[in-house]
């Protein structure tokens, strides 16, 4: 990923949707995964990602997400399917998993909690790295995690209500309990060295937890290296040369959009701004960003998971930090004072939120073709 000849910073986004059937039972996507470029399988047999390529500006990559979820949605309405943008199935038991070496390693290190995974569908946000700003970049969207709460869409878990931002309480406070550093949100980081060492000081974590295990040492090998052992929710992706944010819980494209926009607006004004680390309130201006102190940050993000837009705190700091609360409609809040779901309103919530999509589709393409 390189930077544009306008100096515009490329950005992209993969998305994981839940796939059901007319009836809302989650299905396989089956041939929904030849319907566009950019859709792939995910490592449980009901969700279909949606990646799209590095998007110079928010209108590419609205196109581009846009056309490729028609796609497939065009695709789905002759197989009788339906993609559901929630970040939990709401209610399932068990999910099962598509084989793989490296899902059958995860299972035996981290053991029973790795099943809270599988009810897991995210949003990754990429930012293109600006040479000489990435570490500020990182620090920078680390500060913004507590913006998951602009998107969390389901509260759900297993059928009774877990948090406002489900998912992300399921990622980082259970399934990663027994390899914390694994999975939750890392302090920031002073240069790229720093990064790298916590990089190769968690994958060595990893191996001797996989070793303990009786994981084969060449087998660990073959699927994990340091950058791709861990799941921080902001990372320094060598790779591809981006920022990666993977905090979001999937939600409605538009609202995935404008969050990819906003944080992309973010990052792309760092050029010529100061990023510092102070006390613990945090805040944006034109020449500035201070970021507030890491255990001040943790009480955000807690808050922006337990309670979501709910939280005042939560809206005041990103209010402060630049945001515009007001913009987004987290799916989530529809679901208050609901705290248990049957199997079958499970069911039919799925279809209504499918419906929703399609219906988001639609709206967003006619909007881009005007």
């Amino acid at each position: 990923m390189s930077m544009t000849e306008s100096g515009q910073i490329r950005r992209s986004v993969e998305v994981e949707y839940w796939v059901v059937d007319d009836d809302g039972h989650l299905v396989e996507p089956g041939a929904l995964v030849a319907a566009t470029a950019g859709a792939e399988r995910e490592f449980v047999e009901p969700m279909l990602e949606i990646k799209t390529t590095p998007c110079a500006s928010t209108r590419d990559l609205r196109a581009e997400l846009l056309d490729r979820l028609s796609a497939v949605l065009d695709r789905a309405e002759d197989l009788g399917k339906h993609l559901v943008p929630l970040a939990t199935p709401i209610h399932a038991d068990e999910i099962a998993e598509i084989p793989s070496e490296r899902t059958r390693i995860q299972n035996e290190v981290v053991g029973d909690d790795f099943r809270c995974v599988r009810h897991c569908a995210g949003t990754h946000i990429h930012v293109e790295q600006q040479r000489g700003r990435a570490i500020d970049q990182l620090n920078t969207l680390i500060a913004l995690d507590p913006a998951l709460a602009l998107v969390n869409s389901s509260p759900y878990f297993e059928g009774r209500r877990l948090a406002a931002g489900a998912r992300s309480k399921l990622y980082r406070w259970m399934a990663y309990d027994t390899v914390p550093h694994q999975g939750r949100l890392w302090r920031y980081a002073q240069d790229r060295d720093d990064w790298t060492r916590r990089l190769e000081r968690r994958y060595e974590d990893f191996h001797t937890a996989a070793s303990e295990a009786g994981v084969d040492r060449r087998a660990f090998h073959a699927d994990f290296d340091p950058e791709s052992t861990v799941w921080t929710p902001v990372q320094l992706r060598a790779a591809f040369g981006t920022v990666e944010w993977r905090s979001p819980d999937t939600a409605l494209p538009s609202q995935i959009l404008r969050l990819a926009d906003d944080i992309a607006g973010v990052v792309a004004g760092l050029d010529g701004t100061e990023v510092r680390i102070e006390g613990d309130r945090g805040y944006r201006s034109d020449t500035e960003i201070v970021l507030p102190e890491f255990d001040a940050l943790v009480e955000y993000v807690n808050a922006a998971i337990r309670d979501g837009l709910d939280s005042v705190a939560v809206r005041a700091y990103l209010d402060r930090m630049g945001l515009d609360i007001s913009a987004y409609d987290p799916t989530t809040a529809e679901f208050a004072g609901r705290d248990v779901v049957s199997p079958a309103a499970a069911r039919q919530l799925r279809l209504e939120h499918a419906r929703r999509l399609e219906a988001d589709v639609r709206q967003q393409t006619t909007i881009s073709a005007d």
